[in-house]
């Protein structure tokens, strides 16, 4: 099979531009005749003259695919082919990466395979609840609703998602700004002072002769700092990707006051909606479970909703591992167990994802809130010791002069 580059008119009269894998030129313009497309032409790509596909931009987020999910759903509804509706999705959709996972969608169904075996094709574009709620929806004939409901799936998750990045904005630019201020300080403030109390003969107290000596460990030594940063970052990047120190340091981060309980609460609000939504589209409590997992960010969850599939699967009610697991807050197992008595679990659970989404949006307030004065006392804390390191060897001259 040979790589070609083509030139091509489509029916509307529009150049099209792209490439095609066939055996030989004329299948490559047959293949092209077959697609609707006239073939202007057809040119074989080696090593040197091939086009490099350069995606701009990265993974879709989750605020994309819920617009893809929007706008699928209006063309399908007013009467467009999906094949056409994929085309055109391809077309106007922003992010270079989904645009193209959607022309390769588009080519395969063509081809006569279905539209959730074409989008599983490329699992880095779309996710897993995508696919199986798409694979449901063709089971059922319900694919709008399952678009649908994916549409309102991705906005909850970007305004999760958004919320919580929120909370930590504030916190790393004020860090921020306190190193670039503590550097400043230690690399041009604390000199000058040194000169002129080497100049004046002073007698240096304890503070003052320690915040020099960091200033001349941070000028003659920096390089150390930066390979020190670097080596702790790489340290615990490479331990979080064991299995163990995974589990240690993400069940450390839900220990963490105020962080923690978002991170439950997100996690909770998470847990829901995707159960909710794959349940309401007729997907099995297992594979619902099994998919819901590999949503999570948090191992300790994961693994909590892995345990509870293994024992759905033996016949236990889903609602008693998830209490056993003490993973979820109580009112999570409590709102399953009532779900499943009332026969009507999907929509306790987006009861439940509601209430939920709004602690979330309650926290992230309640974080930002008690993270501001915390952060302002530590830098004016920082700023204020190195001041007075400065100032002590000052005032001790100035008192002596006084005692004169």
């Amino acid at each position: 099979m040979e790589q070609f580059g083509y030139v091509a008119i489509d029916s509307s009269g529009a150049q099209k531009k792209g490439n095609i894998v066939a055996d030989t030129r004329d299948q490559a313009f047959e293949m092209l005749k077959r697609n609707g497309l006239i073939p202007m032409e057809i040119r074989q790509q080696s090593i040197l003259n091939r086009d490099i596909n350069i995606n701009i931009g990265g993974y879709p987020k989750p605020r994309d695919l819920s617009v893809m999910c929007r706008q699928f759903v209006s063309m399908t509804q007013a009467g467009v082919p999906i094949i056409a509706a994929l085309n055109m999705l391809s077309e106007q959709t922003e992010n270079k990466r989904l645009a193209f996972a959607l022309s390769e969608t588009q080519k395969t169904v063509e081809k006569g395979e279905s539209l959730s075996m074409s989008m599983r094709a490329h699992k880095k574009i779309f996710p897993e609840l995508l696919v199986n709620m798409v694979e449901a929806g063709e089971r059922t004939g319900s694919m709008d609703i399952a678009f649908e409901r994916m549409a309102v799936q991705f906005e909850r998750e970007a305004r999760l998602t958004a919320l919580i990045k929120k909370a930590m904005v504030y916190p790393i630019v004020v860090c921020i700004v306190a190193l670039v201020v503590v550097f400043v300080m230690l690399t041009r403030v604390i000199p000058s002072y040194v000169i002129m109390f080497n100049d004046l003969g002073a007698e240096l107290p304890g503070i003052t002769l320690m915040v020099i000596a960091m200033s001349d460990f941070v000028i003659e030594k920096w390089y150390l700092l930066i390979a020190g940063a670097a080596a702790i970052i790489l340290a615990i990047r490479l331990y979080y990707k064991t299995d163990v120190g995974r589990h240690q340091i993400d069940k450390l981060l839900l220990k963490v006051p105020v962080m923690g309980s978002l991170m439950v609460k997100s996690a909770s609000a998470r847990f829901a909606r995707t159960m909710s939504t794959m349940l309401a589209a007729g997907i099995t409590v297992p594979e619902a479970l099994e998919i819901t997992s590999n949503t999570m960010t948090n191992v300790i969850f994961k693994d909590a909703l892995m345990n509870a599939r293994e024992e759905v699967l033996q016949g236990v009610s889903m609602s008693v591992p998830l209490r056993t697991s003490k993973v979820f807050p109580p009112m999570v197992h409590h709102m399953a167990r009532i779900g499943e008595e009332a026969g009507d679990i999907e929509g306790l659970l987006t009861k439940l994802a509601e209430y939920y989404e709004e602690e979330v949006e309650i926290a992230t307030e309640s974080l930002m809130a008690a993270m501001e004065p915390f952060i302002i006392i530590l830098l004016a804390g920082i700023v204020g010791f190195l001041i007075g390191a400065v100032m002590a060897p000052m005032l001790s001259m100035y008192q002596s002069l006084e005692n004169l």
